[in-house]
Order: C-alpha cells, then structure tokens, then sequence
C-alpha cells in the first residue's frame, strides 16, 4: 500500500515438531527454528523480520511493526520518516515525531519545557498544573494570578 499506513501485531509462534515447515516471507526458506514469527498474515525466521532502515529485529522491540511505501519498519523510524512533527508551545522550537512530549489541551510540549512559565518549576507525576491564557502554570503562579485579578479561587 504505497500512501497508508498499516500498525500490524507481531505473534511469537513455537514451532509443532508434527507439521510442515512454513516458508518464511523474508527468505523464502523453510522455518525449521523452535520458534517462528507471525505479522502481515505471513511467517517469518526471527533473523529475517527486521527493520527496513535500522535493522533492528521487530520481535525484540515489541510486539509492533508498521508497513508504509512497502516499508516494514519499527516504531521510532516510522515516526521519524513518517510521523507529524510540530512546535513545542513554550519555546516554539520543532519536535521531532519520535520525541516524548507532554501536552495539555491542544498544546504540545518538549519534556524539559513542560514547566510553570512564571517560575520555572519542573513538574512531577501527579503536580497540579493550570493552562490559563495558553500559559502553563504551578499552582502557586495560577491563584496569585487569581488573587491579582480580584478573586479567589474556591477550595475545597
């Protein structure tokens, strides 16, 4: 399929000693190992189930493969040939599609810029964070605001 993308699943399969060998897609031999690979509906050796660009072996990095333009590739080079990048909304520099990213609403961020853009206090797992004029804020920098603006924010 030359302009979709297909995500396939990658099956670990233990060979039955009492049946046919099944050829393998990627060499065209028969698979006589203990173990065979199962993705695309096809059979492979777990040598010949490899990465398009990098050469990885597809059944060690997970139990995903993606196919476009008659590529068989892993994640992270689908994504780097393929993926959508964009610009990160604190400091407005590319992300790379393969890159980790934080996002809050429809803003994306680099990990090290999702920080309160007041302080610059990093957040960690389970930190209250507040999105406010398109600002990420700790909440310290968000009820100050607040307070400025002539109301409190309500506790409870």
């Amino acid at each position: 399929l030359l302009f979709s993308r297909c995500i396939s699943g990658i099956q670990m399969l233990s060979v039955q000693p009492d049946t046919k060998p099944k050829g393998c897609a990627g060499c065209n031999r028969k698979i006589k190992d203990r173990y065979l690979l199962k993705a695309l509906d096809k059979y492979w050796h777990e040598d010949c189930l490899k990465c398009a660009c990098c050469d990885c072996r597809l059944g060690e990095v997970g139990s995903t493969l993606y196919t476009k333009a008659n590529l068989i590739l892993c994640r992270r080079d689908y994504l780097r040939l393929f993926g959508v990048t964009g610009n990160c909304a604190a400091c407005s520099k590319l992300i790379p599609a393969f890159e980790m990213v934080m996002r809050a609403k429809d803003n994306v961020y680099h990990l090290d810029c999702f920080a309160c853009q007041l302080c610059n206090q990093r957040f960690c797992v389970g930190d209250k964070f507040f999105l406010k004029n398109n600002m990420i804020l700790c909440q310290t920098d968000y009820e100050e605001g607040l307070m400025k603006e002539g109301y409190a924010p309500q506790v409870r």
